[in-house]
């Protein structure tokens, strides 16, 4: 895989940024960035997920957006000094390129195409966050977990995610037990097995079929505002 906004990039303008990225490898689990944290550094995944994370003062959190090859974490950073909002944490094993937010602002100043990508990137990521709001309150853990998988599914080039009961509650914001229901009825339908730890994804279009509509509006709309080739 790569990296969807950096391959969409006219050669010109990838220039300015290239000779800046570095590569890094995101074990999962990683804390990259806590709310009130300088976005001193922007990161591109070029497979793997990173979660951002909504924390609440009784240190009860749920995930309000994921970020994957299609985009890049701390962008908006790009154009001024940024606070981080959410908690950013490597939700799968992740290869990515990473820059520092100085860098890319300097490159936003002198390039039209990723001044536009940033716009772009920026509202798809608020769709994101506010579809997850609607999709929280209103959909059952079960079509929410299937969104989730699949969400998970287009970002890595495998069919295992690695991870564990406590992560996925707090994906979720539900109880550890939930998630074990829930991973269970679905292994039964043959959709997925689960084990300690590791989900294997067997039958997507099972998956597809029991998830809600809002796995279906977020592709969209990254696919409708970050394109696959040059802007």
């Amino acid at each position: 895989m790569q990296n969807r906004l950096l391959a969409a990039l006219p050669a010109a303008d990838y220039g300015l940024v290239g000779p800046y990225l570095t590569h890094i490898e995101l074990e999962r689990g990683r804390l990259l960035y806590d709310p009130g944290d300088a976005v001193d550094t922007v990161y591109f995944p070029l497979d793997g997920v990173i979660s951002l994370m909504t924390l609440m003062a009784n240190g009860a959190a749920i995930e309000s957006a994921t970020i994957g090859p299609e985009g890049a974490l701390g962008l908006m950073a790009a154009v001024s000094p940024r606070q981080s909002l959410s908690r950013a944490i490597v939700q799968t094993p992740c290869r990515a390129v990473r820059i520092s937010a100085m860098q890319l602002h300097e490159a936003w100043e002198k390039s039209p195409a990723i001044r536009q990508f940033v716009d772009r990137h920026t509202e798809a990521l608020f769709g994101h966050a506010i579809q997850s709001v609607a999709c929280n309150a209103l959909h059952s853990v079960e079509a929410r977990f299937c969104r989730w998988l699949l969400t998970c599914h287009d970002r890595i080039s495998t069919n295992t995610v690695a991870l564990t009961q406590e992560f996925l509650a707090d994906m979720l914001g539900v109880q550890r037990t939930t998630v074990t229901a829930v991973a269970r009825a679905l292994q039964k339908r043959d959709y997925i097995r689960y084990r300690r730890g590791i989900v294997d994804i067997i039958d997507r279009p099972g998956l597809e079929a029991m998830t809600c509509e809002c796995y279906g509006v977020v592709r969209r709309n990254y696919e409708r505002l970050l394109p696959t080739t040059s802007f």
